[in-house]
């Protein structure tokens, strides 16, 4: 379980690939600090586990289905990515409550000097958002400022901007998004009284082999 307050802007430091997916390699001296054999980091929002450690540096195994559903895919030595370490009980909540199971990805559309984003999203995630929901873009949790029938925006405090990944994504850019995991729990226990099918996003986690955790 994450928060969506990114500790560290980590560096991709290698990529191998492998059959059915690739190791990737990934200097974040905070994270890694604490960190041991089995942990789970988020990177870029996706939940990964630890499966090796070497100073500064870890390794994580992605599977074909994240590269499938992820923004991970792009990803490539000399890359800067998110990370952010499961959260420990007791600490302060400061985001929202953030599972690392990717719904899906969005593309930017458009940033503005003001810090408003723009981003274009798959119709079957934009009813789960709405104005001045919790949404999570690369593993930041953000505010929706607006939410249309596929897109939304989002307003980058310079904090978020300086700190993430966000602050040099530009149009055309593929970002993983995560919704808020009690929008679909409210719409699938609904679906018996609402009739319809159930229409979960299916996001991708190391328990069901969607795109959250690519363990």
């Amino acid at each position: 379980m994450f928060t969506g307050i990114v500790e560290e802007l980590g560096a991709v430091t290698g990529v191998q690939q492998q059959d059915g997916g690739c190791r990737l390699t990934i200097s974040g001296p905070k994270v890694v600090a604490d960190a041991k054999h089995g942990d789970s980091i988020a990177v870029n929002g996706v939940c990964l586990t630890v499966v090796d450690l070497t100073g500064d540096e870890f390794s994580v195994d992605v599977v074909e289905e994240t590269l499938r559903r992820s923004a991970l895919k792009h990803v490539s030595v000399g890359d800067r990515v998110n990370l952010e370490r499961a959260m420990a009980l007791g600490e302060r909540l400061g985001g929202h409550i953030v599972q690392g199971h990717v719904d899906g990805t969005a593309v930017v559309r458009a940033t503005e000097p003001s810090g408003l984003t723009r981003f274009e999203l798959p119709s079957r995630l934009s009813r789960y958002l709405v104005e001045k929901g919790s949404i999570t873009v690369d593993g930041v949790s953000l505010t929706v400022v607006e939410a249309g029938d596929a897109e939304f925006s989002v307003a980058l405090i310079p904090a978020t901007k300086e700190l993430t990944t966000l602050g040099f994504r530009e149009p055309g850019d593929e970002v993983n998004i995560e919704v808020d995991v009690l929008a679909k729990h409210l719409e699938r226990l609904a679906q018996p009284l609402l009739g319809g099918p159930d229409r979960g996003s299916g996001g991708v986690s190391e328990d069901n082999g969607g795109v959250g955790e690519a363990r």
